[in-house]
């Protein structure tokens, strides 16, 4: 079959299947002496990253990171593709739906299966790396701006997508770090392990700044958007104080009866400006005694 790929280690033989069809399920099983249901699991969409110990092999699966940095993602499935793996001391198979590249070309040689997974191991999670250091540059960028420059220029929506994503990638991750620990390697391959281990670590807590930096981001933009509404609406309810009552007065002497004997004053005109001005001022120094502004 065209999607299948076998390779001859000294110790071991690699076989990787690419995107295997519904008919090829059961065939695959039979031949390889795999579970039909843990192949079914390997190609289920958003599986999450498991781990599983059989007499024959060990199961597992995982997700490696595969959108872009500009993508405006926020599931898993959208985020992040899988691999299945079947190994034991002779055999190590794997099946995926996309194409990885760091499993063309390998040119490495592996004493053992256990090896040759870690390397994979290291390929996946090396993949969150780039991503990691986008969003934290990204964050630090948005916080710039909002506090030193126009916070109207940050997109709220932009917030969101990066919160997602930096909240199910440390998810992916912890995921990851719980099927990692469950892996049991010989002597010759835990300080190999070790290394991914703390690869990993040190990516959930990058992960996990960016993540809690994003959320208060968010926060503090909604803050700031708030009280500049609430800084708008002060003006308007300044203003309105200002005028309700200047035009009550000129609402009084705008009407139009004959006998208001305002109206035959001589110095009418200029005694209800001299009140206007007379509101206003007591208006403003009241605000300014309650320290309105």
């Amino acid at each position: 079959m065209q999607n299948i790929k076998e390779k001859t280690y000294n110790n071991f033989t690699w076989i990787d299947i690419l995107e295997p069809q519904q008919n090829q399920l059961e065939k695959i099983a039979l031949e390889y002496k795999l579970d039909y249901f843990q192949i079914i699991d390997s190609l289920e969409i958003g599986h999450l990253p498991k781990f599983e110990k059989l007499h024959e092999y060990s199961f597992l699966i995982l997700r490696a990171y595969v959108a872009d940095n500009d993508d405006n993602y926020s599931t898993v499935n959208e985020l992040s593709n899988k691999i299945a793996f079947f190994y034991n001391d002779k055999k190590i198979i794997t099946i995926h739906r996309a194409n990885f590249d760091f499993l063309e070309n390998i040119d490495q040689k592996f004493d053992n299966t256990t090896l040759f997974l870690i390397y994979i191991i290291n390929k996946m999670v090396q993949t969150f790396e780039r991503p990691s250091t986008w969003h934290s540059n990204r964050i630090d960028e948005v916080e710039k701006v909002i506090f030193l420059k126009d916070f109207s220029k940050i997109s709220l929506e932009d917030l969101y997508f990066q919160k997602s994503q930096t909240r199910i990638s440390k998810k992916l991750l912890l995921f990851s770090q719980d099927v990692v620990n469950k892996i049991v390697v010989d002597d010759g391959s835990k300080t190999a392990l070790q290394d991914v281990k703390d690869k990993i670590l040190s990516l959930i807590l990058i992960y996990d700044e960016v993540a809690e930096d994003a959320s208060n981001l968010m926060n503090t933009y909604l803050s700031i958007n708030a009280r500049k509404s609430n800084d708008v609406m002060k003006l308007l309810t300044v203003f309105s104080v200002f005028f309700l009552p200047l035009t009550f007065l000129v609402g009084v002497y705008g009407m139009n009866f004959d006998f208001m004997p305002e109206l035959r004053w001589k110095y009418g005109y200029f005694i209800v400006l001299i009140a206007m001005v007379m509101i206003s001022l007591f208006i403003f120094f009241w605000f300014k005694k309650r320290k309105i502004f």
